[in-house]
Order: structure tokens, then C-alpha cells, then sequence
């Protein structure tokens, strides 16, 4: 913990008084990388807090506006782990008034992943919008998990029927908390089996969180032309013969080097289902919040590195 001077916006910037800043995967990954360049680094990319200040070319009126935040730290010596942080305009994004700032800091990089791991199947729109997937059926794999947990809600949202797989009870239930219409517990039962119980034809989207061990799953499970967007980084993969004959798609999907477009969809859509109140965090969404200090994120990054379930926040 350092005291540092307050920055200034510059042009196209704002600086927004972070309140909650959220912890994902990739934040203790690239800090156990190693250093990234010359100078202190902060750490984390998502937060949500309240814009006081704003730079040249930006309006005013964005003072005292409530914001979500992405990508902080990517490619920048600033992340949401300090009181202040200063970045690009569009890296703020407005948090309507019926969305709490603990859900603005769980939304970026888990929202964002889930959103394009929706909309990369073939003929599908590439921005999610109300009944936008009416008809077609996504399997989320680690339905208890943040990505999954904004998977469900998304698909929800955009009206596919959703089924998601879990391995305990207590995931389940948090699966089911998030909208799920269905929930396979694939530690209990033939997960094959139960999915085409609920998908005769084949589930059309696999939002993949274990790509190494699923894809056998998935394959087996998915309908002709179906698409199977996999967020993870580790294993290397066989695909069977009717990957071809299925014309199936695997995509991978990394919020940080995807398509500016792809991430610009991905902030409207996530913005229409906060304004449509689509979006929820907390256990009874489905997605448990587990809080620490500031003076504590080093704790908060251990916890997301030994797999707690949910999302970590760490209280600014």
C-alpha cells in the first residue's frame, strides 16, 4: 500500500472514485507473471464507482455519474485497486440506478466474456438484445461460476433456453439461482444423457469454462453447426471426426485481444439488460460476493486463486 498523487484526467479520460473493485482470474495470473513493464503496477481490471472529475472533450454533465469499469489495467499501469483512477471515457460506463456498484464491479470481464462466447455461432446476431437467441438452446458449463453466472443471465435475457452443469448440489442451487431451466450435476449422473433428455437435437452454443476435459462432452451433445466458445487456457485438445461432419465451431474467447466491436456490442448489451434489470449479483442471483479491505487485496487474489466460488470485491 502506497499513497500516490491524485492524477488528472486528460483529454477523452475521467477519473472515477472507485468504491468496489472486482477480482477476476487473469488479474492474479498476469501479477504472477512477472512484471509487465517499467514502474509500480495496480492490479485489476473491473470496479464500479463514481465519476468526479473529467478531462478535456468530455462532458461535464458526466460528473457524480455512477459507472461500471473495464479493461482498466490492460495494457496500463492503473487498475481499480486505489481510491482513483483515471481512463479512456468509454472504459466508464453509466450503472443505471437499479443496478448496485457490488454489481458493477462483478460485471466487465465475466459479462464481456459470456457475451461473446453467446454470439459467435454462425447467423446468430452479434449484439445480444431481448429475445435475441428465442429458439435456440446454450449449454454453460460451471453454471456456478461468474462467467457461467452471467452466461445464464445473458441467455436468459436474450431468451434461450438454458442448460448448465455443475459438480455439487450447492452449485446446483446457484446455477438455478441464475436462471437456469435446467441444472446436470455431472458428478450424479450421465451428463450426455441428461442433456440430450433437454436437448434432443443438440444444444446450438457451449459457453466451455474446461475446454481439455468437455470437449468430448460437447461434441457429443452439440447440434449441426453449433458453436463451442471455450474462456479457458489450459490442455491441449483432440477433436473427433464429427467435429467436421457436425461443421462445428470452437472459439476461443479472450475479452482483452477480441475485436474492439466485438467488446463495443458487448458494453451495449450488457447495458440494455441492466436497464432491463436482467442482471443481478449476490447469493440469491446466484452468485456469492466474498469481501475484503483494500489493505487486503493480496488476501482477495489468494481466494480467487484457490477457486472461491462466486465473486471477489474488494471494498475500496
Amino acid at each position: 500500500m502506497v499513497e500516490r498523487p491524485l492524477p488528472e484526467p486528460g483529454p477523452g479520460e475521467v477519473r472515477v472514485r472507485v468504491e468496489v473493485s472486482g477480482v477476476n482470474p487473469t488479474d492474479w495470473k498476469s501479477r504472477t507473471a512477472g512484471p509487465q513493464g517499467e514502474g509500480e503496477q495496480v492490479p485489476n481490471q473491473d470496479g464500479a464507482g463514481v465519476i468526479d472529475a473529467v478531462g478535456e472533450g468530455v462532458d461535464p454533465a458526466r460528473t457524480g455519474q455512477r459507472v461500471w469499469i473495464w479493461e482498466a489495467a490492460w495494457q496500463r499501469a492503473d487498475g481499480t485497486a486505489q481510491e482513483y483512477v483515471v481512463l479512456p471515457e468509454e472504459q466508464a460506463v453509466p450503472l443505471p440506478d437499479n443496478a448496485s456498484l457490488d454489481l458493477g464491479a462483478s460485471l466487465a470481464i465475466p459479462a464481456m466474456t459470456a457475451h461473446r462466447a453467446l454470439t459467435v455461432r454462425d447467423g446468430d446476431p452479434a449484439r445480444l438484445r431481448l429475445g435475441a437467441l428465442q429458439g435456440r438452446t446454450v449449454l454453460v458449463a460451471g453454471g456456478a461460476g461468474a462467467v457461467g453466472n452471467m452466461a445464464i443471465q445473458l441467455a436468459r435475457w436474450a431468451g434461450a433456453t438454458v442448460v448448465a452443469t455443475v459438480s455439487s448440489p450447492f452449485k446446483a442451487g446457484l446455477a438455478k439461482a441464475a436462471g437456469a431451466h435446467h441444472v446436470v450435476d455431472y458428478r450424479a449422473e450421465d451428463a450426455a444423457a441428461a442433456i440430450r433428455r433437454v436437448a434432443p437435437d443438440g444444444v446450438d452454443i457451449v459457453v466451455e469454462v474446461a475446454m481439455a476435459a468437455n470437449a468430448s462432452l460437447d461434441v457429443s451433445v452439440t447440434s449441426q453447426n453449433a458453436a463451442v466458445a471455450y474462456y479457458d487456457d489450459g490442455g491441449e485438445v483432440t477433436l473427433p471426426r464429427r467435429t467436421f461432419f457436425g461443421n462445428l465451431r470452437f472459439q476461443g474467447v479472450l475479452v482483452y485481444t477480441m475485436p474492439v466491436e466485438a467488446k463495443r456490442d458487448a458494453v451495449a448489451a450488457i447495458t440494455a439488460a441492466l436497464a432491463d434489470g436482467a442482471l443481478r449479483a449476490g447469493e440469491e442471483a446466484g452468485l456469492p460476493l466474498h469481501r475484503f479491505p483494500l489493505e487486503r487485496t493480496a488476501d482477495a487474489h489468494i481466494a480467487v486463486e484457490k477457486g472461491a466460488v462466486g465473486k471477489v470485491l474488494i471494498d475500496v
